[in-house]
């Protein structure tokens, strides 16, 4: 299971957009260490959408001691400016690596975001298990603490979420669809009086295009109509393609 903390927020606001994000991606559990005051009726629950439901009236206040002691924590840092000589912020994983990490874990996880100016001190980050950064421009690296929140999560939805709104894998058309496709390509170019030792090589140009696209079965068919209509047009009269 992965959890978030949140360290010393200092404006409601941005926990309300971490809890927002959570609700995304398929988690729950938010701590909060040293939480700003979080009005119901102010900006955190404005800012947290759906998640005012359940993920931030359920937000339980803790000490840092009971993250280090409950959960495998995953501190995360915009910079970490070291290299092999040094370990607090070093080594570290990108969110992309952080999701196979913990997809082979089986351990409970906690998320720990720092605060808005300076994120995790070094004698925190000492303390926990992991450090995730997220990779962004050497010239302005540092991000708001609600995006970085939302990077990480978004990186581990694999592990969050049973299913999205995007279907898993493409509708492609049948293959008896595509090879009809291709027939109703060629049709196009003896229609268009495409260079007779030519067409050989256009039409493996087409079927390479058409498999690498993998067009579903709308896609296909609207083509395969377009190109019909084509190569009627195209024919002298008396002698429109029936493919």
């Amino acid at each position: 299971m992965i959890s978030v903390a949140v360290v010393d927020a200092e404006t409601p606001g941005n926990v309300g957009t971490i809890a927002r994000a959570m609700k995304n991606f398929g988690l729950s559990e938010l701590y909060l260490v040293d939480p700003p005051e979080l009005d119901p009726e102010g900006e955190a629950y404005g800012y947290a959408g759906h998640a005012r439901e359940d993920v931030l009236p359920n937000a339980r206040e803790v000490e840092f001691d009971y993250l280090v002691e409950n959960f495998h924590t995953v501190g995360t840092t915009a910079v970490t400016n070291e290299d092999a000589r040094k370990h607090v912020r070093y080594p570290f994983t990108t969110p992309a690596e952080l999701a196979d990490s913990l997809r082979e874990a089986e351990a409970d996880t906690c998320l720990v975001f720092g605060r808005e100016d300076i994120g995790l001190t070094n004698e925190e980050m000492a303390r926990l298990d992991e450090v995730c950064s997220v990779p962004a421009s050497a010239e302005y690296p540092t991000m708001n603490l609600g995006q970085a929140a939302t990077v990480v999560m978004y990186e581990l939805r694999d592990l969050t979420l049973d299913e999205t709104q995007h279907p898993d894998a493409i509708d492609r058309a049948s293959e008896a669809e595509i090879e009809g496709l291709y027939d109703q390509f060629d049709a196009v170019l003896e229609a268009v009086n495409h260079p007779e030792e030519k067409r050989a090589k256009t039409g493996r140009l087409f079927r390479r295009l058409v498999g690498r696209a993998h067009p579903t079965d709308r896609e296909a068919r609207t083509l395969r109509g377009v190109f019909r209509r084509a190569a009627n047009f195209a024919s002298p009269p008396g002698e429109e393609s029936q493919r």
